[in-house]
């Protein structure tokens, strides 16, 4: 009863801390170790040294393996957004969907710009910065309050293109490929389904919510680029690279290759990791391409690919401890209790307790990545078990999974929520309702649509 209690203030800690702003390279240990101490008696000579062997072995343990294997992306996915935004393209790409759709169709231009870059590979930070100013231009003159401008930009950089459409170079349709032997292309039908769901619906969601409050409008002129900029289709041709060469690596090519030095000298199947490194490859594909025909766009970009490396290192180190404080909880006796709730949710159907198990970590944890990681660590090899069993795709497995962790992820105190709010010069109280709806409800209800489908017609 006292190890769930201090599971419990462990995890309600780092949550609110979380939301007050505490950094979670510090916040993560201490709360893990907080759990520690509620079910252990440091007067026991068999338990002196336990918070010191949680901290540097399971806690560290876990961090530097998800960074080993997940730090390609990280790295590469912010070299390229950087690439992207200092030639120019990000911008260029904004600005011509805002032109083509006009300002009547601001909601509509801003998800649009945001799921392309989004779905290319731009990381979501630099896409808000780079399509804020064009979206407060067409909010102003199409009458529409800005503080629906977050939920905007939350629906086309945290929903479809994040977790449902199929080939996205996103971490978290990175993160089960390991786990159950898929691609970024898993049960690709579905995806798209959700991903529809997620647009729509939303799109619906904001265009409803946005009558309900008007202001003048405004005589803004539409944003003109300056100086030396790619065409639109020259603009977008980087996203093109990503996506074509994760399919073909991922669907055609790293299949066909000789898996023997692979399987013999790391015991490690070449199913495991093609998805992976068909991102990989995608990414520093895309990032050489600019290099070589965006030159004249851009003054140097020795200085891109710099911060583009410094900027990395923050999101994966804060992602990393969130998986270590969940390898922690997930290693004590406390822990046993929930996890078999959650396992018995849907003894027969195991899509139904991963969406449960990968919604409620992503949830604490704030993190879709991190909640999904810790989920499928602790997790992953039952419900693949399960699956096997139940003839069950592992495909199917893999798309509700990272719909899953773009759920409950997105509450108040997300990382995301409150650099977005931040970015954008409003509060919660402004647009955490619309975030909420686009980002947490709507995907839920994609999640289901999925589940349903799949448990009836399997994975397509």
């Amino acid at each position: 009863m006292i190890g769930l209690l201090g599971l419990v203030v462990s995890l309600c800690a780092l949550m609110y801390f979380a939301y007050k702003g505490v950094n979670v390279l510090i916040l993560a240990p201490v709360c893990a170790l907080v759990a520690v101490l509620f079910q252990t008696d440091l007067m026991n000579h068999a338990s002196q040294g336990i918070l010191l062997t949680q901290y540097t072995h399971v806690f560290m343990g876990a961090l530097s393996k998800y960074i080993f294997q997940y730090f390609p992306v990280f790295l590469l996915g912010a070299i390229f957004g950087k690439l992207m935004n200092d030639s120019r393209a990000a911008e260029v790409i904004g600005n011509g969907i805002s032109k083509l759709l006009g300002p009547h169709h601001a909601i509509l231009a801003t998800v649009l710009a945001c799921g392309i870059l989004t779905y290319g590979g731009v990381s979501l930070f630099v896409v808000a910065f780079c399509v804020l100013p064009i979206s407060e231009a067409l909010f102003a003159r199409a009458g529409i309050h800005r503080k629906y401008i977050p939920g905007s930009i939350a629906l086309g950089s945290f929903t479809f293109t994040m977790t449902a459409l199929p080939g996205t170079p996103s971490v978290q349709n990175a993160i089960p490929m390991p786990f159950f032997g898929t691609t970024s292309f898993a049960a690709p039908i579905l995806g798209i389904i959700a991903g529809l769901i997620m647009f729509g619906v939303g799109m619906m969601w904001m265009k409803y919510n946005s009558k309900k409050t008007t202001v003048n409008q405004m005589d803004v002129k539409a944003t003109e680029l300056e100086g030396l900029t790619p065409s639109l289709f020259m603009a977008m041709s980087p996203l093109l690279v990503v996506v074509i060469t994760n399919f073909l690596f991922s669907e055609i090519i790293i299949p066909k290759w000789d898996p023997f030095f692979l399987v013999d000298n790391f015991q490690v199947a070449p199913a495991a990791v093609k998805g992976l490194w068909s991102i990989i490859i995608s990414l520093a594909a895309a990032i050489i391409y600019v290099l070589i025909f965006f030159r004249k766009y851009s003054k140097g970009f020795v200085k891109s690919i710099n911060e583009g490396t410094m900027s990395s290192l923050l999101p994966i180190f804060n992602t990393a401890s969130e998986v270590g404080y969940g390898a922690v909880i997930a290693g004590l006796a406390s822990f046993v209790v929930l996890r078999d709730l959650i396992l018995n949710i849907a003894p027969n159907n195991p899509l139904i307790s991963e969406a449960v198990a990968v919604n409620l970590l992503a949830g604490i944890t704030g993190s879709a990545s991190g909640g999904m990681s810790i989920a499928l660590q602790v997790l992953g090899q039952r419900y693949l078990e399960m699956a096997n069993q139940l003839n069950i795709s592992p495909e199917l497995l893999h798309r509700v999974a990272t719909l899953s962790s773009g759920g409950f992820d997105t509450l108040p105190h997300n990382g995301a929520v409150i650099s977005l709010l931040t970015i954008c010069g409003m509060t919660h109280k402004d647009s955490y309702k619309d975030i909420f709806m686009v980002a947490v409800a709507i995907p839920v209800l994609a999640t289901i649509v999925v589940i349903v489908l799949g448990s009836m017609f399997g994975s397509f």
